[in-house]
């Protein structure tokens, strides 16, 4: 199945000249692969709808926003098939792999992407210049609590964390909900799947 197609299984609307550099996006990763172990899913109908298909469906979020920080973004998922579609939006996407960082430095340049920055390091290590993201996101990264605690300080009033996981995700939410309620928090999840493998996703919503 293409990609185009799984995007519109999803009602994920992109526009046509978007396909070009995310399907480039693939090749990239397909090609630095096996010399640089970037990520364990290795096929490329797999990386198409594990990697690229799985990222966007953060699209109707992403399009709502004007700063995006990516936490532990690995080789650049969700962060840079985000920035391809909508390329209006700024990216910060951290990591503490360096040569994850690298690659997402090599497809910025080769594509030609402006207002993305890689950034190696801790996402604990940036600075308060960075506390002003409308949107924060984070993909399979750690539990929950953690990932609240690791991205508030950089959520602007108002903003939106999205954390993006497996089926575990909706385990999370009902564990948690109520704390995050009485924190503060306005919680929402959402459940889908993706559409070669179907695959089950869960997109956790969190806003102030």
């Amino acid at each position: 199945m293409e990609l185009s197609e799984q995007l519109h299984r999803l009602d994920l609307k992109v526009d046509q000249e978007a396909l070009w550099p995310l399907e480039r996006l693939v090749d990239e990763l397909l090609r630095w692969n096996p010399r640089r172990n970037l990520t364990a899913i290795t096929g490329y109908d797999e990386i198409v709808e594990k990697h690229l298909v799985d990222s966007l469906t953060l699209l109707p979020f992403a399009r709502q926003s004007s700063r995006l920080l990516d936490i532990g973004s690995g080789a650049g998922f969700p962060s840079l098939p985000l920035k391809i579609v909508c390329p209006q939006l700024e990216i910060v996407s951290v990591d503490a792999v360096g040569k994850k960082i690298d690659f997402q430095r090599h497809v910025v340049r080769s594509l030609g992407l402006k207002g993305f920055k890689a950034v190696h390091a801790r996402v604990e290590s940036l600075t308060e210049e960075h506390a002003t993201f409308d949107l924060v996101t984070a993909r399979a990264l750690c539990s929950l609590k953690e990932l609240v605690t690791r991205s508030e300080p950089f959520l602007a009033p108002g903003g939106c964390l999205s954390a993006m996981k497996g089926p575990e995700g909706g385990r999370e939410f009902f564990e948690q909900q109520e704390d995050l309620l009485e924190t503060g928090w306005s919680v929402a999840l959402h459940r889908l799947n993706l559409p070669l493998s179907g695959a089950e996703r869960c997109l956790v919503e969190l806003t102030r």
